[in-house]
């Protein structure tokens, strides 16, 4: 995956998005799943991971789940490239919110997390082609304030509706109690910690956009109007963010 050419700003917000080249699946089953969650949390470091390091850093955070607990703080010692706000994995797709922290963290810890996952991938199946993994590069919107900082959290987090009512972007939701629910129960995205429900604790840093949206419970709230009553979802292009 080729280095982007513009310059990300340290301390500052992007919503990142990563897809499978041709629209293929990117996680098959749950394996490819943990794998991508895992990618995540351990190329989030500017240090060189070793394979072993690798293979116990997954173990902690197995354990943290299976205990639904969090990893502890040998951990959380990483020299990270990024903050990760909040995240969302669709069957082809990634969204990321990330804050940058040094100087080229973001092009840094997207190269780590492409190139790692795609190898993951292609051993798991070796007759896949070779070539491109990704769709070229990774797309990159800058959040300039509280208003599309709140649009992006809605946007990730109700990515996966797509999934039960397909084109919902467009034609609007059939059953807006039904969405809810799916997405509170949908796995593979930062939601549910942000409702304070236990699910990968040690993936994000929360505070920050809890206390922009006003709190777990707001961040419910928000959500669920936004569901019931759809009445902003011009938001998402004119603020750079996509709808397909």
């Amino acid at each position: 995956m080729p280095y982007r050419k513009e310059q990300f700003e340290n301390d500052e917000i992007y919503h990142i998005t990563i897809r499978r080249v041709a629209n293929f699946l990117l996680f098959e089953d749950v394996d490819d799943y943990y794998r991508g969650i895992f990618s995540i949390y351990e190329f989030n470091t500017s240090a060189y991971v070793t394979i072993r390091e690798r293979r116990r850093i997954r173990a902690q955070i197995k354990k943290s789940i299976q205990d639904n607990s969090t990893p502890s703080a040998v951990i959380d010692s990483r020299d990270k490239l990024v903050e990760v706000l909040a995240f969302c994995l669709m069957p082809n797709h990634v969204h990321l919110l990330v804050k940058q922290l040094k100087d080229k963290g973001i092009s840094k810890f997207m190269q780590k997390f492409g190139g790692g996952y795609a190898s993951y991938f292609r051993e798991k199946h070796p007759l896949i082609k070779r070539g491109h993994f990704f769709s070229s590069t990774f797309n990159a919107v800058h959040i300039k304030d509280d208003n599309q900082l709140k649009t992006a959290f809605v946007y990730i987090h109700t990515n996966p509706i797509a999934l039960i009512e397909p084109g919902w972007k467009e034609k609007g939701i059939l059953n807006p109690r039904e969405a809810i629910k799916f997405i509170e129960n949908y796995k593979w995205s930062s939601y549910q910690d942000y409702l304070g429900k236990k699910n990968f604790p040690s993936m994000t840093e929360r505070d920050f956009l809890l206390g922009v949206m006003g709190g777990e419970n707001n961040c419910k709230s928000f959500v669920d109007d936004w569901l019931q009553y759809k009445n902003e979802i011009s938001k998402f292009i004119e603020l750079g963010l996509e709808i397909d």
